[in-house]
């Protein structure tokens, strides 16, 4: 790359002027900013595939520095976060029912966390990436200036997830974690407005129709009997509201599905990523997207829940204990399996794939999920006394 070479359009407003950028690569490489020169800067996009409704854009930075020990590259992650109802999304809900979606995706909580001391407080064991800049665009955005983390993309073995799991315990129950979740993160009752919103105006109708129930798709995987249940199931959601608000709240990453929790090359630490919903819910809130986000998104599958989610539950109460907080493993699978339930269980049905050609791999896709919901409404029966 030739000297002085810049390319930094696809930035848009986030783009930085190139002695601010020279100085958050320093810091990044841990340089001295008055002993280095920016000698290269190139934007890119970073492709992601998965939807996100309060995320804008996801751009790498990279480029090289002059130091005193010769020419060093860097790289940057910049992450765009903006309110629900200025996104492209917004577009496809009626516009009554968008301030319902602003207050239930917290877009500013992540620029919030960032800012915090949350980074000190976490156990060891978790690291988090390290916060270069955090800038408001508006009232409405900000950007989020990130230092690059060396990660391993293997598939989870069991292992992997039961050191999660013991971490995120450790991170429910820490007292520092905790203080942190009570000043900058969400103050939203996820639980109940979940279930008033996306559950009682999309899942449960869905679920009592009868007419999806016999779409091809729908009927090659799910058994009648699994519909029963479901439908039971979802006829218990106000006592299981009520359940769940008595449970212990704790601090909750709010999304600790492996896509969110990056294994390091070279030791046991886990990068906690996207705090979005970071803050304090009912204990074991984080084990449902640690244990089922990999089957949702076909890389694990269903039958794996046998073993994995006994490990993973011994795993996250031994974190707890060692934080000092003394809850049985009962009570905190009673209140992970009403939590796998209603965030998981009852949207079993494959709503993205309905509109598709029924096929062999969307059957196999759709029977999956079929697996999946019949092993968490086993676990509620299993806790239920």
């Amino acid at each position: 790359m030739t000297a002085l070479a810049k390319d930094r359009s696809s930035l848009g407003r986030l783009d930085i002027d190139d002695d601010h950028l020279t100085a958050l690569a320093a810091r990044a490489l841990g340089e001295s900013p008055q002993e280095v020169q920016l000698l290269s800067s190139i934007a890119s996009p970073h492709p992601y595939a998965l939807p996100a409704l309060t995320t804008a854009g996801r751009h790498w930075v990279r480029g090289t520095l002059s130091t005193p020990r010769g020419p060093r590259d860097f790289r940057l992650f910049v992450k765009h976060v903006q309110r629900f109802s200025t996104s492209v999304h917004a577009a496809m809900v009626p516009e009554e029912h968008r301030a319902a979606l602003d207050a239930a995706l917290p877009w500013a909580n992540e620029p919030s966390v960032y800012r915090s001391g949350l980074a000190q407080a976490l156990p060891s064991g978790l690291t988090m990436p390290r916060a270069l800049l955090v800038s408001d665009l508006d009232q409405d955005s900000a950007s989020i200036w990130l230092a690059e983390v060396t990660t391993r993309d293997d598939p989870w073995t069991t292992a992997q997830l039961e050191r999660a799991a013991y971490l995120l315990g450790r991170f429910a129950a820490s007292p520092g974690v905790r203080a942190v979740a009570e000043e900058s993160g969400h103050r939203m009752a996820a639980v109940g407005q979940y279930v008033e919103g996306r559950l009682r105006h999309q899942v449960v109708p869905a679920l009592m129709d009868d007419g999806l129930a016999h779409h091809p798709l729908i009927a090659a995987a799910f058994s009648p009997t699994l519909v029963a249940r479901l439908r039971a199931a979802a006829a218990q959601l106000p006592k299981v509201v009520v359940e769940l608000d008595a449970m212990p709240p704790l601090a909750s990453h709010g999304d600790a599905c492996p896509n969110n929790l990056l294994i390091h090359p070279d030791s046991s630490d886990i990068t906690l990523i996207d705090f979005g919903f970071f803050g304090l819910q009912p204990v074991g809130f984080d084990l449902t997207q640690l244990l089922v986000g990999e089957v949702q998104l076909g890389r694990r599958p269903a039958s794996a829940l046998s073993a994995d989610e006994p490990v993973a539950l011994s795993a996250y109460v031994r974190g707890l204990l060692d934080e000092g907080q003394s809850l049985t493993e009962r009570e905190v699978r009673r209140s992970h399996a009403l939590l796998m339930m209603v965030f998981c269980g009852l949207s079993a049905y494959p709503f993205e794939l309905l509109d598709q050609p029924v096929t062999p791999a969307t059957v196999a896709i759709a029977t999956e999920r079929a697996h999946l919901a019949g092993f968490i409404l086993d676990l509620v029966e299993a806790t239920t006394e």
